[in-house]
């Protein structure tokens, strides 16, 4: 079948926009080749700086015949009505329709024939929409053509259109078209300044080919692993390793279309500065990696850049052109450290008290006021020195006000870090004032030093109750304040540190502190921890674990002890994984599915102690004595936190509840018997509450 060979080509497209852009290329004109009845074998899409490309395989030729049917007006219906259906069918008369019996009435049928057409000619037709419709999310109408306006948005001016399709062993058509002047063809253009000369292409295989002699490497992929290997062996050339950044190497690759890996340096005195300084500067002026030397694991005065061209003089003056600006950008991040260094960060602390946080909260002081309460409350609970927690707390936002994080915002935190350590602060309260952001993510790592886990707790905590108060909660999608992530942080701290910390209570303390109160304040812990509920739902599915698992033991209410709850998830999640949990949870469900009819019947519940003189069944007096056993051994264990024994208790319910279920007849004729039965039920769903409500479990 025949194939589809697209190329969009343009001025330079930012490097932020072409993964996505080449996503919805191919999106949109493979869900239209679809819709239209061509359904292809294959679809890849690519991007470089200047061009979108697009091949889609395995398109059928043409469009397969429809047939449908359109159900017309009664029979006898007005003549206005039998024209239209006419009309809209194509018939030239009712004697073409036909008749169908409905107890309604009988109807006029007409049947459609709507021929296929050849597929190029489609192609013709979505092409040039998807072109003038595309979603970018900036883009720009620029000059004339032909002396008329332009009226195409595109990201950049855009230059040419190849668009040919055929099969492999012929050659391929143009699909004819055009857009805002611009016709489609077989030219395309390759290196910018390397080989600028048009080139006629054909498909897809012989595009990439041309395109490739010609300078351009299409595969974005493919330019990332030239880059990366390039650098990373001219970085082992010379002694060093290359410091790999994905998001530098996924941009750099957005820039150039034909990667030359070059190295350059500079001064050995910027070393002074500390490396992820140096790196920021590097990286966000002049996109160039940084090495390291790996005996010591300290960055080297050397640079990497990715240049787009091979120069004739091997690069010499594109090498000091970046020394020139890298020397410059330098020596300004020097500056501001030391400048930095010449002011405490507690002299720094009254500026925060015309910055306002937030409208509703007050501001940045009163915000860090709070913190240094809550963390102090938070401290013995998690091990920690309270004094040196306090001083963190009060010292750790303060480097927000530097030189160097006004620079480059990336480094807040780690500055403040560097700063205390330089004014002699302990080294757990400056450790404390990087890592009181983390964790930032899933992949983040989570602080163990108990003060810096106490006032990690402490910001991310007052955030939440802080925006909790104002109603300021995420809706949908949008979390503008990333409360989810501050969630997922406090539930990572509090498990991963093995925390035992009441979430009620510490939230409670929170809101004391705010001087904004919510409209219900005793409502307001309660509705948080279903909020953290619902993150560990989250987080335990993302691990492969049973979310709902969470909604049965959250069920039983009273749960605000993350790190209990977490292993009381984990200890039932295994315990339903074995045969005796699968049983039980089946014979449970069962009991309360009966109890539910029957007490929707009744109109009553059937609480209370069954009556052990009307049991007349052994399987009734069986099922009584285990669930008494197993009630109080499943307390017992839950009340020393030994989940995993609460659990094997549970277990010794599954003989006589499948005994009960196989010999008893719950609904006996005997009303008094009948109700017995049904609260020995009950006892069944009640002593399977002393780990989780089974009621929430999924089958």
């Amino acid at each position: 079948m025949p194939d589809l060979l697209l190329e969009l080509f343009s001025e330079e497209i930012p490097a932020r926009m072409q993964g996505k852009a080449a996503d919805d290329l191919r999106r949109l004109v493979t869900d239209k080749l679809v819709a239209e009845g061509l359904v292809y074998e294959g679809a890849k899409a690519f991007a470089t700086p200047r061009r979108l490309a697009l091949t889609v395989h395995g398109i059928p030729a043409r469009q397969p015949d429809l047939k449908t049917e359109r159900r017309g007006p009664k029979i006898g219906a007005p003549d206005a009505a039998v024209q239209g259906f006419l009309k809209a069918t194509g018939l030239k008369s009712l004697d073409e329709a036909k008749i169908q019996r409905d107890p309604k009435g009988d109807f006029y049928i007409g049947l459609i024939e709507k021929p296929g057409r050849d597929a190029i000619d489609v192609l013709a037709e979505i092409l040039p929409v998807i072109i003038r419709t595309f979603p970018w999310p900036k883009s720009m109408r620029w000059g004339a053509r032909s002396g008329k306006p332009g009226s195409l948005n595109w990201v950049r001016p855009l230059h040419a259109i190849t668009a040919t399709f055929g099969l492999e062993t012929e050659e391929p058509d143009v699909v004819k078209f055009s857009v805002d002047g611009i016709e489609a063809g077989q030219t395309t253009y390759g290196h910018r300044f390397l080989a600028p000369a048009a080139i006629s292409v054909r498909r897809f295989e012989d595009y990439e080919a041309k395109l490739l002699d010609a300078k351009v490497v299409l595969d974005p992929e493919r330019r990332k692993d030239a880059i990366l290997t390039d650098a990373k062996q001219l970085a082992f050339a010379q002694g060093f390793e290359l410091v790999e950044d994905q998001n530098l190497l996924d941009e750099v690759a957005g820039l150039v279309e034909w990667p030359v890996v070059l190295m350059g340096s500079f001064e050995p005195e910027f070393l002074a500065t500390p490396a992820e300084v140096i790196r920021a500067t590097i990286r966000n002026n002049q996109k160039c990696f940084v090495v390291r030397d790996p005996k010591t694991g300290k960055l080297a005065n050397k640079f990497i850049l990715v240049a787009n061209i091979e120069a004739t003089d091997g690069g010499a003056t594109i090498i000091a052109g970046n020394e020139r600006v890298i020397r410059a950008r330098l020596s300004d991040a020097k500056f501001f450290y030391e400048t930095d260094l010449k002011t405490k960060l507690e002299d720094r602390l009254p500026k925060f008290d015309q910055i306002v946080f937030h409208e509703k909260l007050g501001t940045q002081a009163e915000r860090i006021k709070r913190i240094e309460r809550l963390a102090a409350e938070i401290a013995p609970l998690v091990g920690a020195d309270v004094a040196k927690v306090t001083r963190a707390a009060h010292l750790a936002k303060a480097d927000l006000l530097t030189e160097v994080v006004g620079e480059f915002p990336e480094v807040q935190g780690l500055m403040g870090k560097y700063y205390a350590l330089a004014q002699g602060e302990d080294a757990s309260v400056a450790a404390a004032c990087e890592e009181h952001y983390k964790p930032q993510g899933p992949a983040d790592r989570v602080p163990t030093d108990p003060v810096s886990v106490a006032v990690a707790l402490a910001d991310k905590i007052d955030t939440l109750v802080g925006f909790w108060a104002i109603d300021e909660k995420p809706t949908g999608s949008k979390d503008p304040y990333a409360l989810r992530r501050a969630a997922l942080g406090v539930i990572r701290l509090i498990a991963e540190n093995a925390l035992r910390l009441s979430l009620m209570k510490v939230a409670a303390s929170a809101l004391a502190g705010l001087s904004v109160k919510p409209t219900d304040a005793q409502k307001l812990p309660s509705d948080l921890l279903a909020f953290f509920a619902d993150r560990l739902k989250v987080q335990l599915r993302e691990q492969g674990a049973r979310h709902d698992l969470v909604d049965a033991v959250f069920a039983l209410g009273g749960q605000d002890d993350l790190l209990m709850i977490v292993r009381r998830v984990e200890a039932l999640g295994k315990f339903l994984d074995s045969d005796d949990g699968k049983n039980l949870l089946a014979g449970t469900k069962r009991a309360s599915n009966i109890l539910s009819i029957e007490e929707k019947k009744d109109k009553r519940t059937f609480d209370g102690a069954p009556d052990a003189a009307l049991y007349s069944l052994d399987e009734e007096k069986a099922l009584a004595k285990a669930i008494g056993e197993v009630k109080a051994e499943a307390s017992a264990a839950v009340a020393r936190e030994d989940f995993a024994a609460a659990m094997s208790a549970m277990a010794k319910l599954r003989p006589p509840v499948d005994a009960f279920f196989d010999k008893v007849r719950v609904n006996d004729d005997d009303a008094k018997v009948r109700e017995n039965r049904l609260k020995l039920l009950n006892e069944i769903r009640s002593a399977t509450r002393a780990v989780a409500d089974f009621s929430k479990i999924q089958d």
